[in-house]
């Protein structure tokens, strides 16, 4: 059984557009990082599909290098909003004026 292209980038797109929406909407720091991954997500599964359809594996091998990125991304953000909320008590982006003085 094959799935269509279109298939794997309806998905995808539907997969970005809720953690655009999320990264927008929502407050949470948390919420928005896990969104940032979905969006991550979405292009990993766009790759998948066009290296698929094009039967390459550089989409692959594109997939493991933003698996490397998000991996690093998560550690680093989590570590950033540990600090920040032993700082500040909150994890609310409205709550958060590290730069103001």
């Amino acid at each position: 059984m094959v799935v269509p292209l279109e298939h794997y980038l309806g998905v995808s797109v539907a997969l970005f557009a809720l953690g655009v929406i999320g990264v927008l909407v929502r407050r949470n720091v948390l919420v928005i990082l896990m969104c940032v991954e979905m969006m991550l997500n979405a292009v990993n599964l766009a790759f998948i599909g066009f290296a698929d359809y094009f039967k390459a594996v550089d989409g692959q091998m594109f997939v493991f290098f933003v698996m490397t990125v998000a991996a690093a991304e998560v550690a680093v953000g989590l570590a950033l909003v540990v600090a920040i909320f032993r700082n500040r008590a909150t994890v609310y982006v409205d709550d958060l004026n590290l730069l103001k003085w």
